[in-house]
């Protein structure tokens, strides 16, 4: 549940009062609709309201679509077929990049639509070299154009025997399911423009070790890309539990604790500072659940303190291992006889990941967060960098941070200060300060009793993911 404004002390209603008096009239007396030549390129001035429309905008008929022509091609295993252009990976693949570039055509060729590839030398899953492609389309920014939120779906297929790229493998839920939300917001928010971009991929060999995750994790590092958040959707149409539970109201989202790429300087830091549940992926999450909670009709987020499932991972661990933001985003009952199996009936029971298991209605449910969550971060200003606090032995807490670049911020209005109590998995509390604030204290509030964290805020209200202090919360210079 949304916890924003619960248990508020009584001077917050004066602090609420404040926000909004500020947000509307910097609302109505800032415009960022024209570059430097005086061009309007960006005329329409969006709001938060807008995300509503945003938050019911999926066709299930058109997710049934998609998932049912990432069916037919029998098996998308990255080591199927690659030439056919009914079957396997490859006949995928370019099926996939084909429905980028429609969308593309749409919008004016608002998307670039590329292959990223990379040749894995043999291993466990790979018996022999082989080229592991992902299909990448990037809705570009106009005010910071390195600066990405990504929505990734897997290609990939597979049945029981993880390295059998011949049988039947139809992956519909696992993971046509995803790979088919990436393509549905893509049509969506490519009828907005941002002043930040967004990536929309599909992510070949993820069940082959998470290779093309690895592999495009590497060509942002390379490309000096700015990535700010990455939402693996894995496995979001199948409402119908191993365990009998059927329910279309709930999904989860997994977020790693502390950073993978941490150093033993830092973790001795978090040690005392605290940080071990707020992460960038972790606050990434809270966002996610916020996001869930305020613009998607009937859906409520489990936020799950873990990487991804006992025993199991996403491709949202490898670009965790590169140091970016990202959490698996999925249905909150899985049917295991529907996962990784071979397709047959034995006892009665039907085994197989096929098109029947997809529940299409929670499949938009599903998409439609995921666009809510990508247009509000790139209408947002970036997370503030640099975020430090003080306040040891003190009765009041100092927050501070670097300013933001205002040419990659344009819609930049200010900053807001977050705080809940330490037992708690939302934000409560909050305080929203100018756009030349780079410091600020509050007063009376003890810092060993709360945790804190620093947002940005943007003309018309959207607000980046909250930074916890130092280099636990960090999302990146």
């Amino acid at each position: 549940m949304n916890q924003q404004t619960a248990h508020l002390p009584h001077n917050s209603l004066f602090s609420l009062l404040y926000s909004f008096i500020l947000i509307n009239l910097l609302s109505s007396s800032f415009s960022w609709a024209q570059d430097s030549s005086g061009n309007t390129n960006h005329s329409k001035s969006w709001t938060p309201e807008e995300l509503h429309t945003i938050g019911v905008a999926a066709s299930a008929e058109q997710l049934e679509y998609y998932i049912q022509q990432l069916a037919s091609f029998g098996t998308r295993h990255t080591l199927s077929d690659t030439i056919s252009d009914t079957r396997g990976v490859g006949a995928a693949r370019r099926w996939i990049k084909a429905e980028f570039e429609k969308i593309s055509d749409d919008c004016d060729r608002c998307l670039e639509v590329f292959y990223v590839s990379g040749v894995v030398e043999p291993q466990k899953r790979v018996p022999e070299a082989t080229s592991v492609v992902n299909v990448v389309a990037i809705q570009r920014g106009y005010a910071a154009p390195k600066r990405f939120v990504v929505m990734s779906g897997d290609i990939d297929s597979r049945v029981s025997d993880p390295n059998d790229g011949i049988s039947d493998s139809p992956g519909a839920n696992d993971n046509a399911s995803g790979m088919a939300g990436a393509i549905e917001a893509a049509r969506i928010l490519s009828k907005y423009q941002f002043p930040s971009s967004i990536i929309y991929t599909g992510l070949s060999g993820e069940e082959q070790g998470l290779l093309g995750g690895k592999i495009l994790a590497d060509y942002a590092i390379a490309n000096e890309w700015d990535i700010k958040g990455v939402l693996n959707n894995d496995m979001i149409g199948n409402i119908k539990g191993i365990n009998g539970v059927i329910n279309n109201t709930t999904a989860r989202v997994f977020s790693e604790g502390t950073r993978f790429v941490e150093t033993e300087q830092e973790a001795r830091m978090r040690r005392f500072t605290g940080g071990e549940v707020d992460s960038p992926s972790r606050n990434l999450a809270r966002y996610v659940d916020l996001m869930a909670d305020r613009y998607i009709p009937n859906l409520d987020v489990m936020m799950i303190y873990r990487l991804d499932r006992f025993g199991r991972g996403g491709h949202h661990k490898p670009f965790n291992e590169a140091g970016f933001p990202g959490v698996r985003i999925m249905e909150t009952n899985e049917n295991y006889v529907m996962q990784h199996e071979d397709i047959r009936e034995e006892d009665g029971i039907r085994y197989g990941d096929t098109i029947d298991g997809v529940d299409f209605d929670y499949a938009a449910k599903l998409t439609n967060l995921n666009a809510v969550i990508m247009a509000s971060m790139a209408w947002a200003p970036a997370p503030p960098s640099n975020v430090q606090i003080q306040g040891a032995v003190r009765p009041s807490t100092t927050l501070s941070w670097d300013a933001l670049n205002q040419s990659e911020n344009p819609q930049l209005a200010g900053y807001k200060i977050y705080w809940r109590l330490t037992d708690s998995n939302q934000w409560q509390w909050s305080k929203l300060l100018p756009s030349d604030t780079v410091e600020h204290t509050l007063e009376n509030v003890v810092i060993d009793n709360f945790y804190f964290g620093v947002a940005a805020v943007s003309i018309n209200g959207f607000e980046s993911p909250v930074v916890f202090p130092g280099p636990a919360g960090s999302f990146g210079e």
